[in-house]
């Protein structure tokens, strides 16, 4: 019996330290070499994402020559991806063979479930303020910025908890882009400042029909004056202005409240005229803004290349292309007076290694991501802009700016807008908070037009009764009504138990079985006896 009670106990001991490991984790840090040594040959793997554009991966390519070659001994291998969504899936798988990239392109909300791992990602405080090989350190052997020199707002971008685990790579927002053309020939004038109102005014008027059944404004069959690309963002940016809950910090989702629901009534309301519709149900805004089917196109910055009717990578057939004036704006408001809009963008993450110098070599590597050459190069291939003050004052980047329009391709006058649009209103821009889980909060913003405007489009009601039911049903599917999840209870919600503590509990409950079998096995002998 005695013995018995021995194993119990440790059992309780092992199962206590595990169960708080399941807690927040807290990386340990990285201890960082006193020098980098350059005679150690050394593999590090990059994953980074793109789609169609050559141009982009011929910068990569280049990024990566140019930097062996001020360090021969690293040798970086690249893996391309054409979506994030893939990297973030295969991290996830490789996080538990320890088979984990050195680095990443990704996003926040992404290392935010890297992190669940013990010292999956490193963190980059002490990295930053390394007076050799830090931001800016005396050691590497290119111009590196300062940590003053990377625009605070996106480096703000790159903290959970309370420290960094990443450094942003390129940011974007999201932009109106319209159809001036038609919008005059409608009868209106675009305001200074586009207001959801105006937008929803101008969509229901375009739906007026000539007596063959063609709109008049395109003389068309087909028309969706108002597509949004990403519907999340629609969600997420429309609750910011109107002051509305989202979620927070401590893992709460808030978005399932009065003012989510006037959002989506609004949007049912204009779906069931015709007047709106996603990409997700009725495909790429740019290619119906493109052939004169739409009006408004809300998409990100990084997709102006797409937009418009001399746009450089128009992906619809030339007969079909429609000549118009475009204009950039920012994304519908609410409050004209305090401006809203969302700031997003890759960033870039170093994974633990138990190697401190492949550490060193990787940190070194997403460093170089942030120079000029690159930053500038790679900028100029979209709307995306420089992270950093020191690429964005510099002379040749502003010598890109101020060829707006000389051409369509490099200096298309849409694409170079679109970055000006980010770089005008940075200060107006916002993030949403991070946490584990914090990606199902996004997705689920965004679930709930998706199923409203599907539900409009096959003649369903939406009333009261109707959001009801999608809250439990889009809270169901993202696992945002569990008790204790740490989502909508103010913890960290860091999913099943490993395998190693759920083996463990098992044991324990099989321990406990048996005290109760040798129990009552000694009572019986005990009775027997007398």
């Amino acid at each position: 019996m005695k013995k018995v009670f021995i194993s119990f106990f440790c059992m309780i001991f092992i199962i206590g330290s595990l169960s708080g490991c399941h807690g927040a984790k807290q990386s340990k840090g990285f201890d960082i070499p006193e020098n980098f040594d350059e005679s150690k040959k050394v593999e590090i793997s990059f994953w980074a994402k793109n789609d169609t554009n050559v141009v982009q991966t011929a910068i990569y390519n280049k990024a990566i020559e140019d930097f062996q070659k001020l360090y021969p001994n690293i040798t970086v291998n690249m893996r391309l991806y054409t979506d994030y969504g893939k990297i973030y899936n295969d991290v996830i798988t490789n996080i538990s063979t320890g088979t984990t990239p050195n680095v990443c392109i990704t996003y926040p909300d992404h290392i935010a479930t890297y992190l669940t791992g013990n010292d999956t990602v490193v963190p980059l405080d002490d990295l930053f303020a390394s007076e050799k090989y830090g931001l800016g350190g005396s050691e590497l052997k290119f111009d590196s910025p300062s940590v003053s020199e990377v625009v605070p707002q996106f480096l703000d971008e790159c903290v959970i908890g309370d420290k960094h685990y990443a450094i942003p790579y390129m940011r974007s927002t999201e932009a109106c882009y319209i159809n001036k053309t038609y919008v005059e020939k409608l009868g209106f004038t675009l305001p200074e400042t586009l207001t959801w109102d105006f937008i929803w005014q101008v969509s229901e008027k375009a739906m007026e029909k000539n007596a063959d059944g063609t709109f008049k404004v395109n003389g068309q069959n087909v028309l969706i004056p108002f597509i949004y690309k990403s519907t999340d963002n629609m969600m997420i940016q429309s609750l910011k202005q109107l002051g509305a809950g989202y979620s927070d910090s401590e893992g709460n989702a808030l978005l399932f409240n009065d003012d989510t629901r006037k959002i989506l009534k609004t949007v049912a309301q204009y779906t069931k005229e015709g007047a709106f519709s996603t990409f997700k149900i009725s495909g790429y805004p740019a290619n119906f803004l493109n052939a004169g089917q739409c009006i408004f196109a809300i998409d990100s910055t990084a997709g102006a290349t797409w937009m418009g009717s001399d746009a450089p990578l128009v992906d619809i057939a030339e007969e079909k292309l429609v000549k118009f004036e475009t204009e950039v704006m920012p994304i519908p408001q609410y409050d004209t007076e305090h401006p809203k809009m969302i700031s997003q963008g890759p960033s870039i993450c170093v994974f633990n290694k138990s190697d401190s110098q492949e550490v060193l070599a990787s940190w070194i590597f997403a460093q170089y991501l942030l120079t000029n050459e690159v930053q500038i190069a790679y900028s100029e291939t979209e709307g995306y802009v420089p992270v950093t003050t020191k690429a964005q004052r510099a002379e040749e980047y502003q010598d890109y700016l101020e060829k707006e329009g000389t051409d369509t391709d490099t200096h298309y006058e849409v694409k170079i807008k679109a970055a000006k649009l980010l770089m005008d209103n940075t200060e107006n821009t916002f993030i949403t908070p991070v946490f584990n889980g914090s990606a199902s909060v996004r997705d689920a913003a965004g679930q709930m037009i998706e199923n409203v405007t599907k539900a409009v489009r096959r003649k369903k009601t939406v009333d009261d009764a109707f959001i009801d039911a999608l809250y439990k049903d889009v809270q169901a599917l993202y696992h945002l009504d569990q008790q204790g999840t740490g989502i909508g209870q103010g913890k960290n919600d860091l999913g099943p138990l490993p395998l190693p503590s759920v083996i463990l509990l098992c044991m324990l409950v099989i321990t406990w079985v048996l005290i109760g079998i040798y129990v009552a096995f000694e009572k019986i002998k005990e009775k027997n006896k007398n």
